[in-house]
């Protein structure tokens, strides 16, 4: 079997509004793919689709071979899910959370293990629990049944920094077991520490689909150059290089691609000082939102 996740030419509107207008993407075996994009951009209206908690204008979702619709109730037993708006029953305790899913599961689960690792008190009530512990909650109930694939709308949500480590850890050992991983994200430095692949949705549409190295590897840098002599700006004007701004004494350049040309440029000046950094995978994706 190829892809483990397959949407294809996937729209969703409400009304006149196309929160979802003809995307298509697929995920391989054991992939951790994220899902990026800002808030509003059609993430989550792409996930409920996948999961069928809301059907298609058109498009189709298939997830582990099955049509998403059609084998709802099979596959949602071989999905970990976790929501990005995560409902709970105020008058249960985490406990009876997890025997709630273990009960529908049947099977040996590692309920006990993700709760030591996030120090999480399963005997409280969920209404007296914050809402990094509610998430924690959720966490363990996707994770618990260690499923063949894990479905989630921004799973960082509500975390303090350490727990998002744990998180990423969690994330990846269980990719490594052999679980595919979807998850959306509006972090770039997140999906950049977790993902092999990203998918950037923008307004609804796909922007781009590329495996993380790839994305690095868009040669984007970002050039910052004292002069001791004076300069021109507008002799900086050339292909591939773009003026972020002017700084006392010089300037700040992004450029794309081979930069031969740029470091001729700036030799014939004389440089008090020269910085030449690759761009992040933030400027990267700004790049292409642009």
């Amino acid at each position: 079997m190829g892809s483990l996740i397959e949407v294809k030419n996937l729209k969703k509107y409400f009304g006149k509004v196309k929160a979802v207008d003809d995307i298509s993407l697929s995920v391989e075996k054991g992939e951790i793919f994220g899902f990026l994009g800002p808030n509003g951009a059609g993430k989550t209206t792409t996930i409920r689709c996948m999961m069928d908690f809301i059907r298609p204008t058109e498009g189709s979702v298939s997830i582990l071979g099955l049509d998403a619709q059609k084998s709802s109730v099979d596959l949602k037993k071989k999905i970990g899910y976790l929501s990005g708006n995560l409902r709970l029953y105020e008058k249960w305790t985490g406990r009876d959370h997890i025997d709630f899913v273990r009960k529908l599961n049947g099977k040996k689960d590692i309920a006990d293990k993700i709760a030591e690792k996030f120090g999480f008190d399963p005997e409280k009530k969920v209404k007296s629990l914050s809402s990094g512990n509610k998430q924690k909650l959720g966490i363990i109930m996707a994770f618990m049944t260690d499923p063949e694939i894990l479905i989630m709308d921004e799973p960082t949500n509500a975390l303090d920094p350490l727990l998002q480590n744990t998180m990423y850890e969690l994330i990846e050992e269980s990719a490594k077991n052999g679980t595919t991983v979807f998850m959306s994200s509006h972090n770039l430095s997140e999906v950049d520490r977790v993902c092999h692949k990203v998918g950037i949705i923008k307004d609804g549409k796909m922007v781009a689909t590329e495996s993380i190295r790839n994305l690095k590897e868009k040669r984007l840098y970002t050039v910052t150059a004292y002069f001791s002599d004076g300069f021109d700006k507008d002799e900086f004007k050339m292909e591939g290089v773009g003026i972020t701004k002017e700084i006392p004494g010089g300037l700040l350049l992004s450029a794309k691609g081979d930069i031969n040309n740029l470091v001729a440029k700036l030799s014939a000046h004389k440089i008090k000082d020269l910085q030449i950094e690759h761009a992040s995978l933030e400027d990267i994706f700004l790049e292409f939102y642009e």
